[in-house]
């Protein structure tokens, strides 16, 4: 209801301030969306279609195609549910060409909105002059993020360049800025993403050799960044941030799943197993990347004495709005394997839940244990699709692991 309220809140006020055309048609074809940051537009391409006599749309950053498959259009309206997650693109037509509106994010017993204006038709991502570039920024870039709280942490930036057509990512230690796509002109460089849940804007200054920039999250998040070009660029292991507390060898747990029946890693179903376990969330959007990932995977390897169960730390702490999300996550990736709802998602009270580990740094966070039930290995955070390169090197060791404990007696 609250939600309902707040959408319908939101568009009155939309239409008192524009003159809107009464029930026009929402055009298929390509509309550049710009999303309203503090440090400018952030913008991305939305690619609408008509399938089978009903809407749907394609969120497009770089290689990346997210499909939306929630639009109703009444009137003059339009509302957008943002796939997996818990937020919409809410709209007004003003013509065939423009809308107007609101990307709305519900949070636990609150929300936030962002204005955004949509254009239709093929144009540039970024508003492009005719200056050209002035360096080459492809390659690898030692980076360091500090945020408003003064609070730093390394990264690597990795850029593709063709003329002024720049993709690329962030990689962290808890995960990557997914596919990002922008220009450079001069030496100023602009990229931004847009996935449901995030909107990122980016922009650097610099020259074939450092960078220092601004980074621009959502309604609020703001932080700086500096880096060099370094073709060794690296991050601190994976594998050795989270770890077991001294004494412990093995997890243990035992949490309900959607159907509120309690699971636990005793259970037979995973006696004499491999199981992967995946510390995530629904909100989380390189959980979704590792869900997408592992959901298929589990589907060509259960059979060979795998499992793999999800612990879902979602933003409400009630189990009946925890669940929603979870649902929708195991519908638009086919999840056959138990995802169980473990707690909210804040990292202190997580790993209060895990006691034996040292902390949870990252969401997604994945624990690998053997048939004989001792944890072999834990892996903060996850190198998506859209690090590219990265991106395959992780699944040749991730399946290179598993081959190696899959083939162990139990």
């Amino acid at each position: 209801m609250k939600k309902n309220l707040i959408f319908l809140g939101i568009l009155l006020i939309i239409s008192q301030l524009t003159g809107f055309a009464q029930n026009p048609k929402l055009k298929t074809g390509l509309w550049r969306v710009a999303i309203q940051l503090q440090g400018g537009e952030a913008p991305f391409h939305l690619d609408i279609k008509s399938e089978n006599n009903r809407y749907v749309a394609y969120i497009l950053n770089a290689e990346e195609r997210l499909k939306l498959d929630e639009i109703s259009v009444k009137n003059d309206s339009v509302i957008m549910h943002l796939h997996i997650f818990d937020a919409v693109l809410a709209a007004k037509l003003e013509n065939e060409n423009k809308m107007v509106g609101q990307w709305i994010k519900y949070a636990y017993k609150s929300s936030q909105a962002v204005a955004f204006v949509a254009e239709y038709g093929q144009k540039p991502r970024f508003v492009e002059s005719e200056q050209a570039p002035a360096l080459n920024v492809e390659g690898k870039w030692s980076i360091t993020f500090t945020d408003q709280n003064q609070k730093s942490y390394p990264a690597v930036g990795i850029f593709k360049q063709k003329g002024k057509k720049i993709v690329g990512t962030f990689l962290t230690t808890t995960g990557d800025y997914r596919y990002l796509e922008g220009i450079l002109e001069g030496s100023q460089m602009r990229l931004s993403t847009f996935d449901g849940n995030h909107g990122f804007l980016f922009k650097t200054q610099g020259d074939a050799k450092q960078l220092q920039g601004e980074f621009w999250a959502g309604k609020l998040g703001y932080e700086t960044f500096s880096g060099f070009k370094n073709d060794t660029a690296s991050l601190p292991d994976a594998d050795k941030l989270t770890f077991l507390k001294e004494g412990y060898e093995r997890l243990a747990f035992s949490f309900p799943n959607l159907k509120q029946k309690k699971v636990s890693l005793t259970d037979s179903a995973y006696r004499g197993k491999v199981v992967i376990v995946q510390i995530m969330g629904s909100w989380c959007p390189n959980c979704m990347d590792e869900t997408a990932f592992l959901a298929s995977w589990y589907k060509k390897h259960k059979q060979r004495g795998a499992e793999v169960i999800g612990l879902a730390y979602e933003r409400s702490p009630e189990f009946a709005q925890a669940k929603v999300g979870v649902e929708k996550m195991q519908a638009r990736y086919k999840i056959d394997y138990e995802v169980l709802i473990a707690g909210t998602n804040n990292k202190q009270a997580a790993a209060e839940t895990l006691p034996m580990l040292n902390q949870v740094l990252a969401f997604p966070t994945t624990i690998f244990i053997d048939r004989q039930g001792k944890v072999r290995r834990i892996h903060t955070g996850f190198t998506g699709p859209g690090t590219g390169i990265y991106y395959e090197k992780f699944k040749r060791e991730f399946n290179q692991f598993m081959d190696k404990l899959l083939a162990e007696n139990p």
